[in-house]
């Protein structure tokens, strides 16, 4: 019990045993420990990597790492070099396979090591939830990326709270390509759908969301072998223009966004090119940092 003793101010002053005064320093430690965390998830910079599967996902966050100075850890690029010499002997139906066979001298080598761009073009599909954090002008920006494919996706929902922004990846180049889960579904209507459900979900009311094109320099090759009219009719404008398919593409993800006082960034990007990455991501990073900067000043 604590004892009461009566100042000759009229004022009242505890005089507690040493068990209760340890008790109350702990409680006053708990309570300026989570004041702490509270700011600390305020300030951070959650960023949610949303898209189908095979969209540039992990490409993205591997560009992050490399554009900010992160090495990968040698565990890691031993790893990758597993995953590259598996690419090689599968045949991967997959874009990367062909720059990996016009370098095969090289990979085949026994003191290789696979460089950045290696590691970029090396394709393993995303199973559970990746995620780390990168210090951006001192704020913590949350990097957080989940598998694209159908059997991945309920897994996202667990990753919804406390997010600052939402980068939505598209394969802008798979508008002739069905899902490797249901091979009647195209591609770039599946992730149309996708979106549709993000963009328009009240989760997200206040989220910017931020639509990245990818795959840009696989779309410019794939326009001068195939006409997209023959898998969207209504496609109108000059099938071997790239301006003219980046608009239809881009159109049919911000078509589907139902609320037109919500901002709907986008960028045309390819994300094994590093330089295109740090110019795309720089003027995110300022969007981001404006509209968190806003938030904070609000509350």
């Amino acid at each position: 019990m604590a004892t009461v003793i009566r100042s000759c101010s009229c004022c009242l002053r505890f005089k507690f045993s040493p068990e209760e005064l340890e008790q109350r320093y702990k409680s006053q430690e708990i309570d300026r420990l989570i004041e702490k965390d509270k700011q600390s998830l305020r300030r951070q910079v959650k960023l949610l990597l949303l898209g189908a599967g095979e969209s540039g996902k992990s490409t993205f966050l591997k560009q992050m790492r490399i554009i900010h100075g992160i090495k990968f850890e040698p565990e890691l690029v031993k790893e990758y070099q597993h995953v590259i010499y598996q690419n090689i002997v599968k045949g991967m139906k997959s874009d990367s396979v062909q720059y990996f066979f016009n370098d095969l001298e090289r990979i085949a080598r026994t003191d290789y090591v696979p460089s950045h761009q290696d590691i970029l073009h090396a394709r393993k599909a995303t199973k559970g939830i990746t995620e780390f954090i990168i210090p951006i002008n001192n704020i913590p920006f949350h990097f957080v990326d989940v598998g694209g494919q159908r059997s991945q996706r309920q897994k996202w929902f667990q990753c919804f709270d406390c997010v600052t922004s939402i980068l939505f990846l598209v394969s802008s180049s798979e508008y002739d390509q069905v899902l490797l889960e249901d091979r009647r579904t195209n591609r770039l209507e599946e992730s149309q759908n996708i979106f549709d459900t993000i963009v328009n979900n009240l989760v997200f009311r206040g989220v910017s969301i931020i639509l990245f094109l990818n795959k840009t320099d696989l779309l410019v090759q794939k326009i001068h072998s195939g006409d997209i009219r023959t898998y969207f009719p209504q496609f109108s404008g000059d099938p071997r223009n790239l301006s003219d398919v980046q608009a239809f593409i881009l159109g049919m993800f911000t078509s589907v966004k139902r609320d037109p006082r919500k901002p709907l960034f986008h960028h045309f990007t390819t994300a094994v090119d590093t330089e295109n990455i740090k110019v795309v991501f720089n003027a995110v990073k300022d969007t981001i940092l404006h509209r968190n900067l806003e938030s904070l000043m609000l509350e």
